[in-house]
């Protein structure tokens, strides 16, 4: 009985979940309006044979075209007698029955001796000179194999005693096929794509890399640390960075005058590595003969200083070289002319990205260091003094990072009050940090690792829940329309796409290698070198690939923003309505698509 009752109820479950099920696809069929009868109409129905016919014909090769006009007279209306020449038979020529007629009368029109399957308009000349550019009418003739056609024309209402004309007009291709313009703008736009996905998919992938490990949970899980240690690595940051971007600015500064002299450059960029070297093997020697002294410690952080900004001064000088050098070259590389606009780009990258570098390798080192200091504090120190200090590190460091948000949010919404925007942050920062530092055991250790993870996996499914058109729409408006935008859209989409993917390989990878380098006393930068990255490599590049062949495709879209490449062109044809021209398109996109997965899957097979 209770079987019964189960298998009863089990069916109205299913019952129930069935009409579920319909009612939802009903409300989804009223919501996009699914209606075959639109699509049953005559009017479609021809719209439809007619598109697809043209696309069907895409716009690819053409001929140079020979055009030859055949008049024939007759007469609108007919007069008392008919005096008309007799037709030439030996080329093309027309035969109108009757040769005249009443306004409104329809007339047969043959032509003879027309090259085959080709058609032209047939037009109505009014007056008695043949010549005549002006042309009524509005049909068109097909001629068969034997270049033969039979027609119908309506006389219009031109009435005249002289005789008029009726005009077929033919164009035969004449010489050997070769590639429309269209064509040509079509290879250019696709060569523009696929550059355009392999410069997003380098720059994404350069910069995900070292993201997708701190988006990694098994790496970050383990990774804690006292809340001094983090208050003060939270302090050294933004100090580091404007510290850092400030003197690296100074060194640029410094090296301008220097840049223009191509001489200088080059020993600049010579002997900076050698200097490095040495500067760095100095301050930072393998083994230690005695104890150092606080004087020669002193002196090692000063070279190992000087040694990073002459590394800066070799950049700066890099940048001049190769500008100096594109300047040099430009006029005589000709038709390689592209070669020295490379040089330009890349010292100007150099010049912007420089000081970037220099507040990040700053900020990461002050924090670093910073850090160290808090954690020798928190394991040394006795238990109500790390309290004190966590108390007064932990309210600057809130008040701190909520203030930076707090200028955020003026800079962007332009509040205009700042007891809004920067001292009431201030405020609640400096509160909920004096809150964590009483809360919190003075030695006990923070899972920082997991803070990071969780921000940066926030931000990462942020960013990639933006499409690519529409980062495309804000960088067309950063720097113009065409397709560095497109390029720009599609690295930063590749970046949060790839790093995802990454991580996730990351944290799938065998445990075993990663907990025996962790035994052998081996830092994070190491077990990250030796334990992490042989495991993940493959799948590396084997998403890679994939996400090139992906922005190849985004590509098309991103131009119907003004992303540049194919997509642009695709939709300035569509707009026209020139189905011909877009067909082209089309199968440029598709050739490259297919011959991107198939090349990405060899490569996947015989390298991965």
């Amino acid at each position: 009985m209770k079987n019964k009752k189960s298998s009863a109820w089990k069916s109205i479950q299913i019952g129930l979940a069935v009409l579920f099920g319909l009612f939802v696809y009903a409300y989804g069929f009223d919501v996009t309006q699914v209606n075959l009868e639109e699509l049953r109409s005559e009017r479609r129905q021809e719209s439809l044979t007619r598109v697809t016919r043209t696309l069907a014909k895409p716009d690819l090769v053409t001929y140079d075209k020979q055009e030859a006009i055949v008049n024939a007279p007759l007469y609108v209306p007919c007069p008392q007698l008919v005096n008309l020449p007799a037709a030439d038979t030996s080329t093309h020529y027309l035969v109108i029955e009757p040769s005249c007629g009443n306004p409104g009368d329809k007339i047969q029109v043959e032509g003879f001796n027309f090259p085959p399957n080709i058609e032209g308009p047939i037009r109505f000349v009014p007056g008695s000179d043949p010549l005549n550019v002006v042309a009524l009418g509005r049909e068109s003739i097909k001629t068969d194999s034997d270049g033969h056609f039979k027609t119908s024309f309506v006389l219009p209402d031109r009435l005249s005693d002289e005789p008029q004309f009726l005009r077929v007009t033919i164009s035969e291709n004449v010489g050997a096929p070769r590639f429309t313009q269209n064509a040509k703008d079509t290879w250019d736009k696709i060569i523009e794509t696929v550059f355009m996905a392999l410069l997003a998919t380098t720059a994404g992938t350069i910069l995900a890399f070292p993201l997708s490990f701190i988006a990694a949970r098994n790496l970050m899980k383990s990774v804690r640390s006292p809340l001094t240690s983090v208050s003060l690595s939270v302090l050294g940051w933004p100090i580091g960075l404007g510290i850092g971007y400030f003197i690296v600015n100074q060194v640029g500064a410094f090296s301008i005058p220097l840049s223009e002299n191509i001489f200088i450059n080059l020993v600049s960029v010579a002997a900076t590595p050698l200097v490095f070297w040495y500067c760095v093997r100095w301050a930072l020697p393998q083994e230690e003969t005695k104890i150092p002294s606080t004087l020669l410690r002193v002196s090692r952080i000063l070279v190992l200083f000087v040694a990073i900004l002459i590394a800066f001064f070799g950049f700066f000088q890099l940048a001049g070289l190769a500008t100096n050098i594109s300047l040099s070259i430009e006029r005589s590389l000709g038709a390689l002319g592209f070669l020295a606009t490379f040089l330009f780009q890349v010292s100007d990258i150099l010049r912007i990205i420089t000081p970037a570098l220099g507040a990040l390798a700053a900020g990461g080192a002050l924090s670093s260091f910073l850090g160290r200091i808090g954690q020798r504090t928190a394991e040394k120190s006795p238990a109500d003094k790390v309290k004190l200090i966590n108390l007064i590190l932990a309210s600057v460091a809130g008040a701190t990072l909520f203030g930076l948000s707090g200028w955020l949010v003026e800079w962007l919404y332009q509040v205009g009050q700042i007891e809004y925007t920067f001292w009431v942050p201030v405020l609640s920062g400096a509160v909920l940090g004096l809150l964590l530092a009483v809360l919190t055991k003075p030695k006990s250790t923070l899972p920082t690792g997991m803070v990071v993870y969780s921000i940066t996996r926030t931000i990462l499914n942020a960013l990639r829940s933006v499409e690519a058109l529409v980062m495309a729409i804000v960088f067309v408006i950063a720097v113009g329309i065409g397709p560095f935008a497109g390029m720009m859209a599609l690295g930063l989409h590749t970046i949060v796409s790839l790093a995802k993917l990454y991580s996730e390989q990351v944290e799938s990878i065998m445990p075993g290698p990663l907990e025996a380098i962790t035994a052998t006393g081996a830092n994070r930068l190491q077990t990250i070198i030796y334990a992490v990255i042989p495991q993940v490599i493959p799948p590396y590049i084997s998403y890679t690939m994939y996400r090139w062949d992906i922005n190849v495709r985004m590509s098309t879209i991103i131009g119907f923003v003004g992303g540049g490449g194919i997509g642009f062109l695709l939709q300035q044809n569509i707009n026209l309505l020139n189905y011909r021209a877009a067909s082209t398109q089309m199968i440029a996109i598709a050739i490259v698509v297919a011959s991107m997965d198939y090349i990405s899957s060899v490569l996947r097979e015989k390298y991965v």
